[in-house]
């Protein structure tokens, strides 16, 4: 009776390694076959609903279409008139206004009420608090927009009844100077809840080592704060600050529903050209053009912001 010779340690390291044919995993065909079709509906959503349209409205803004004839080259000349029309102008002006007052208030506020909430507190109450801040963001922009124009209402809204219990005279919150106020108002106490939970995320990312050994040194409070809170929470602030600005770059709902861009044009933003140059008077390529300019505003936003990081970011 013969027995088959066992295999030594020199017979297994010259033995030729397996090849991914007849291996658990399968063929490497058949894997990145399973990884396509998986990536595939990403691939063509992002296809179809982004890259298309931009294609689209790029080549657009070089041609006069009002949706019913034939379009028309025009060449740049829906650049030309964007460039000259004062309301295009005021409305990129209120935009880039209103971005640098919203997301500094937002970050602000997201900030502080995320540091507040970080401090020792029972696990059910800061859940509590985490819940209430980011509720407003579940809700619809428009839908806010309309509570929040009857509040703001000059002659029965909730504002003016309570400046009325303390003696106050009412005010004309969304047809006076105070409207822009009011759309920031609103626009930020909808959209912290996002940057509260970014914030809340990085400060749980700071080791408590850190602080322990900062207040043997005898640091605390504001000095904690300025010294480790804000230089490792900082790749944090850029996340937030890019999205918000992106974000608030092409805010529509709130000012639409509050003021329609008034009084004048004084809350009318490049979005709202947009809708009102494209569904309004037909004008599909001036639409078109005022949107490639607002793209490139905010591509060039946010390179800036990238670029700027590299001296106020601190990675661990």
């Amino acid at each position: 009776m013969t027995t088959a010779a066992l295999p030594t340690a020199r017979d297994a390291a010259t033995t030729t390694p397996p090849t991914t044919h007849g291996t658990a995993q399968g063929p490497a065909w058949k894997r990145r076959l399973v990884v396509t079709l998986f990536l595939a509906p990403t691939i063509i959503g992002i296809g179809v609903f982004t890259l298309l349209p931009i294609i689209a409205s790029i080549g657009l803004a070089f041609f006069r279409w009002d949706i019913i004839t034939n379009p028309e080259f025009a060449g740049l000349d829906n650049f030309a008139d964007v460039a000259v029309d004062p309301t295009v102008r005021r409305s990129f002006l209120n935009t880039i206004a209103f971005v640098v007052v919203a997301v500094t208030l937002q970050i602000a506020v997201s900030l502080g009420l995320a540091v507040l909430v970080a401090q020792r507190m029972p696990s059910w109450l800061r859940t509590f608090f985490r819940s209430v801040f980011f509720f407003p963001l579940i809700l619809s922009a428009a839908s806010v927009s309309i509570v929040m124009r009857y509040l703001f209402n000059e002659d029965f809204g909730v504002v003016n009844w309570f400046l009325s219990l303390v003696g106050l005279p009412g005010v004309a919150w969304l047809t006076s100077g105070w409207s822009a106020a009011v759309v920031v108002l609103v626009y930020v106490w909808q959209q912290f809840g996002f940057t509260f939970l970014l914030f809340v995320g990085g400060l749980a990312a700071i080791p408590n080592d850190v602080y322990e050994a900062s207040a043997i040194d005898g640091a605390t409070g504001w000095r904690q704060f300025r010294t480790i809170t804000l230089p490792l929470v900082s790749p944090t602030m850029l996340v937030a600050c890019v999205m918000s600005v992106i974000s608030a770059l092409q805010i529509f709902d709130q000012p639409w529903v509050l003021t329609r861009g008034g009084p004048g044009d004084s809350t009318r933003t490049a979005v709202m050209v947009i809708y009102e140059s494209a569904f309004r008077q037909l004008e599909f390529g001036r639409a078109s053009a005022v949107g490639v300019v607002l793209m490139a505003l905010i591509m060039g936003v946010t390179a800036l912001q990238f670029r700027l990081s590299r001296r106020f970011v601190f990675y661990q």
